[in-house]
């Protein structure tokens, strides 16, 4: 056979098998991830390049970075990051990505959303740390929208946000609220306490004492002796 011939029944056969692929799996790529440095997809290593379907987990080291490119749009995930891909926007779990797109690709972590304020070319940067989103309007306009409504961040400012929802936070507060501070030691082992049980019990003694009647001589076991 001719290379040719090899060539045309190669391409003929992935173009049978890699369509068969996808409409067994029920979905389709729509991203291509790229990395610099060792980088895990669903808890497995990638390689340099992979395409990137909704719904992958994307995890990268402290040492390495990560690029999701789609069309009209790029999501630079910075080091010690955790995102989940879902098309039309991210999930930050853990870290930072830097957006930028044409698009009105957004980005969520935990109640907090950021997307583009208008449909034109927008850079921003959204880093969520211990439960705190930072959020960074690099090139135009970005709204943020949490449980206290929407607001609007202009080209050049950032803003910070918790990203813990109502349920959290009410659980949190509930938690410090009800938290009582760490003592020295039981409430009967204070000191008060003891020398106060001390003084009560010697007072009775003496009174016991001072009311009680001569005691019975051997020679008459009786009080009622003359």
């Amino acid at each position: 056979m001719s290379q040719s011939a090899f060539r045309s029944a190669v391409c003929c056969l992935l173009s049978i098998l890699f369509p068969a692929q996808v409409m067994l799996a029920g979905e389709t790529a729509s991203a291509m991830l790229y990395t610099n440095g060792s980088a895990w997809l669903n808890g497995s290593e990638v390689p340099k390049s992979s395409a990137v379907f909704s719904g992958d987990m994307l995890q990268t080291r402290p040492d390495s970075t990560a690029s999701i490119q789609s069309n009209g749009s790029n999501v630079m995930v910075l080091a010690d990051s955790l995102v989940k891909f879902e098309g039309p926007a991210v999930e930050l779990e853990h870290g930072a990505v830097r957006i930028t797109t044409s698009r009105g690709l957004a980005a969520r972590a935990g109640d907090v959303t950021v997307k583009p304020a208008a449909n034109s070319w927008t850079e921003f940067q959204v880093t969520d740390v211990d439960g705190r989103v930072q959020i960074a309007a690099n090139k135009g306009d970005v709204t943020v929208q949490d449980d206290k409504g929407i607001t609007t961040v202009t080209q050049g400012q950032q803003t910070t946000r918790d990203d813990t929802t109502d349920t959290e936070k009410k659980k949190k507060k509930r938690r410090r609220s009800g938290a009582a501070p760490a003592a020295g030691g039981g409430i009967m082992s204070s000191q008060p306490v003891v020398y106060g049980g001390l003084a009560a019990v010697g007072g009775a003694a003496i009174w016991i004492w001072t009311r009680s009647e001569p005691p019975v001589s051997p020679s008459c076991p009786s009080k009622y002796c003359q």
